[in-house]
C-alpha cells in the first residue's frame, strides 16, 4: 500500500484529533516530552507493556493446541496487531488524520484478549455469566492500561491520554451510559473520533486477508475452493494468472491478497471522504455528533467483504478440525475457572489481594485473561486433570 497521501485525499484539518488539545489529557499530569507527542508516548507505553508482549503467545486463529500444524509462521495475536497498526497508519496518513493516535489505538486494540482467541473469550464470558458478570475484551483492555500494568512509581497503569482510553473502549462498539455508568468519562453519547473508528475496519481488513493467507498455507483452504466462492479473491487471482501465467501458486496467492488488501483500504479511504463530504463535516465535533459512524466500506465492497468473511467462517474458523480445537480450548478455560473458584488459594498473591474489591469471579477471570495459550495449558495440566 502507498501511505503517501494525495492532497485531495486529506479531510478538513480540524477533523483530526489535536495532539495538544483536551484529548491529550492524562489522569495524572505529566510534563510535555521535548520531542515526542502525547500519542507517540502512548504508543511506546503500550508497545513496552507486559500485556502487549503476551500477545505473542495468544491465538489469532490457530490454537497452540493444534499439534499437527507447523505454526511458527502463522499469525499470533501480536503479529496481527502489528499488521493492524501498519494499515491504521496508512489510513490516517491518507486522510490527514492523527497517525500517531491511530497507531497507538491499533497497538492497544487486542491487548485485552484472553488465551485461545475467540473460543477462549466466549468460554470466559460464559463462565462469568453464571456469576452475573461478563467478559468484554475492550473493557478488559481498559483495566489493563489503567490498573494492571505496573511500570511507574507514581501511579498504577500506563497513564494514557483520554483519546487513547476512549478509543480503546469505543473503537469497535458503542456503550450505553445506562448499562455502563463507569464509562461516563468517555463521551458515550458521542461518536468516537475518526482515528478510533478506523481501527475496527483496519482490524477487519487485516484479519480478512491474513486469514486467507494462513488458511491456504495450512491446507485447510484450497485456492480452487476460495476462487469458486469468494468473488473478491477470484477477480484478483484471475488477473494475476493472466499477468503472470508462470507464477508459482504461493506467489500468485500472496499477490492476490496484496491486491485485495489494497482494494479494501482504498475503498475505505474513498468512502470516508465521501461520507465526510456528504455530512458537511469540517470539525471533530461534527464527526462526534454525526447520526452514525463515518468509517465504512462502500456497499459493493462491504458485500464482497461479508461474502469473504462468511466463507472463512464456514470453511476455516468452523471447519471440523478447528471446531475440535475450539471445544478443547473452551474446556481448558471452563475447568480452570471452576478450579480457581473452588480453590482461590491457588491464585497468585497479588490477585488474591484484589478479591475483596473485585470479587472472586472477576479476579479469577482477570488472572485467566492475562495468560498465554501455553501458560493456561500448563496450569490446566497441573491442576485440573
Amino acid at each position: 500500500m502507498n501511505s503517501r497521501a494525495k492532497q485531495n485525499d486529506a479531510l478538513p484539518p480540524d477533523i483530526a484529533v489535536d495532539e495538544n488539545g483536551d484529548l491529550s489529557a492524562r489522569v495524572h499530569a505529566e510534563p510535555a516530552h521535548p520531542y515526542r507527542s502525547a500519542f507517540a508516548r502512548d504508543a511506546a507505553r503500550i508497545l513496552h507493556a507486559r500485556a502487549f508482549r503476551r500477545l505473542a503467545g495468544k491465538t489469532q486463529v490457530f490454537s497452540r493446541l493444534a499439534r499437527d500444524l507447523p505454526g511458527d509462521h502463522f499469525r499470533t495475536r501480536l503479529t496481527h496487531t502489528l499488521e493492524v497498526a501498519q494499515i491504521s497508519g496508512t489510513l490516517a496518513t491518507a486522510l490527514g488524520l492523527n497517525r500517531e493516535l491511530a497507531e497507538a489505538l491499533a497497538l492497544a486494540h487486542d491487548i485485552g484478549h484472553p488465551p485461545f482467541g475467540h473460543a477462549g473469550e466466549k468460554a470466559l464470558d460464559t463462565a462469568l455469566r453464571q456469576h452475573g458478570l461478563g467478559f468484554d475484551h475492550n473493557l478488559h483492555a481498559l483495566r489493563i492500561v489503567t490498573w494492571f500494568e505496573e511500570r511507574y512509581p507514581a501511579w498504577r497503569g500506563l497513564n494514557l491520554t483520554l483519546a487513547v482510553r476512549e478509543g480503546i473502549v469505543k473503537h469497535s462498539r458503542d456503550y450505553s451510559s445506562a448499562t455502563h455508568p463507569e464509562l461516563a468519562a468517555y463521551f458515550l453519547d458521542l461518536r468516537p473520533p475518526l482515528e478510533a473508528q478506523l481501527i475496527d475496519l483496519a482490524d477487519e481488513i487485516a484479519y480478512l486477508t491474513a486469514d486467507f493467507d494462513d488458511g491456504l498455507d495450512s491446507g485447510i483452504l484450497t485456492v480452487a475452493g476460495v476462487c469458486n466462492h469468494v468473488p473478491l479473491f477470484r477477480s484478483f487471482h484471475d488477473e494475476i494468472k493472466t499477468q503472470y501465467p508462470a507464477a508459482p501458486i504461493k506467489q500468485a496467492v500472496y499477490e492476490t491478497l496484496n491486491r485485495m488488501l489494497n482494494a479494501l483500504v482504498t475503498d475505505l479511504i474513498e468512502e470516508v471522504r465521501t461520507h465526510v463530504a456528504a455530512l458537511g463535516a469540517t470539525t471533530l465535533d461534527d464527526i462526534r455528533r454525526a447520526p452514525g459512524r463515518i468509517a465504512a466500506l462502500s456497499p459493493a465492497m462491504e458485500a464482497d467483504r461479508a461474502a469473504a468473511k462468511s466463507y472463512l467462517y464456514t470453511h476455516f474458523y468452523n471447519s471440523p478440525g478447528m471446531e475440535e480445537e475450539h471445544e478443547r480450548a473452551a474446556q481448558v478455560v471452563r475447568e480452570l475457572f471452576a478450579l480457581l473458584m473452588a480453590e482461590p488459594g491457588l491464585l497468585p498473591a497479588d490477585h488474591q489481594a484484589q478479591i475483596p474489591t473485585e470479587g472472586l469471579a472477576r479476579t479469577v477471570a482477570d488472572y485467566i485473561a492475562g495468560m498465554t495459550d501455553s501458560y493456561i495449558e500448563q496450569l490446566w495440566s497441573r491442576y485440573a486433570k
